[in-house]
């Protein structure tokens, strides 16, 4: 189970749910929890604590006082900040549905106007500095927010690829991007499977020349295998890839943090 925050998180209320398409669902707060929250995060990283079935909001943030009890009850989950609108105080965060597997998601299948959770962070955006030539992004469903962010924050004169897989054809629809940005829709049905269809499309890419940066994130096998062919066989600088491991097959979140932890650790020795 996910270790107790650190700090108190704000107490956000659902405004409205829908599905973007039949594998992601849309969820925005509102509310005055909103206050002070910084603009130009969208694509950052942000921590969900969840209600417990059946907890109330009362209860719920009773457990966050000061002289609440100590034991860890409220799984904890990495999502992305997707949009956050500063004059409605709203803010966007989009899930995965994939039933009943994870927390996270079985809240976001059921929650409707009034439902509430709480929130941490946000970190970072992924990217801040655009000065690329040529951009490479690349995204399941996990990661659509944070490519989608940043295809919205990249200069209209970009110029690059991005990839997107996507577990139906019905889960491809209307992207913001550059004019000069090419979209790809990959579909790979069974998402319990390893996947090469993006690491096979971007190795068929006609590798431009000049400076690359990347926004690449999804499953983690995926991602061990584009690092490696970006950073071993393309050598593109470290400093202009932005490309993680969002879940692994097999694993829960918790799990899957670890073997970050430890994999990055190995690094470093």
């Amino acid at each position: 189970m996910a270790s107790r925050p650190k700090r108190r998180p704000r107490f956000l209320s659902v405004k409205s749910t829908h599905y973007l398409s039949p594998n992601l669902i849309r969820v925005t707060f509102a509310g005055p929890e909103l206050e002070g929250f910084p603009s130009g995060h969208e694509g950052a990283n942000c921590k969900l604590v969840l209600p417990r079935d059946g907890e109330t909001r009362q209860d719920f943030e009773a457990y966050f006082e000061p002289d609440g009890p100590e034991e860890k009850i409220h799984p904890v989950r990495t999502y992305t900040v997707r949009a956050f609108r500063a004059e409605s105080l709203e803010l966007d965060i989009d899930f995965v549905a994939h039933g009943d597997n994870g927390p996270a998601t079985r809240w976001a299948q059921r929650a409707g106007p009034g439902s509430f959770l709480g929130f941490l962070g946000p970190s970072q955006p992924k990217i801040t500095d655009f000065h690329a030539d040529w951009y490479l992004l690349a995204a399941d469903l996990s990661a659509m927010p944070v490519v989608e962010a940043t295809l919205e924050a990249m200069p209209a004169e970009a110029c690059g690829v991005t990839v997107f897989e996507v577990p139906s054809a019905d889960d491809i629809r209307e992207i913001a991007a550059p004019a000069g940005i090419e979209l790809h829709w990959l579909v790979q049905a069974d998402v319990s499977r390893p996947s090469t269809a993006q690491f096979d499309f971007v190795k068929a890419l006609q590798w431009p020349s000049g400076t690359v940066q990347t926004c690449i994130a999804g499953e983690s096998s995926v991602i061990r295998a584009l690092r490696d062919y970006l950073h071993n066989e393309l050598n593109v600088p470290k400093n202009d890839t932005y490309i993680s491991g969002y879940w692994k097959i097999g694993m829960v979140e918790d799990q899957h943090q670890q073997m970050k932890r430890e994999e990055a650790a190995a690094v470093q020795a």
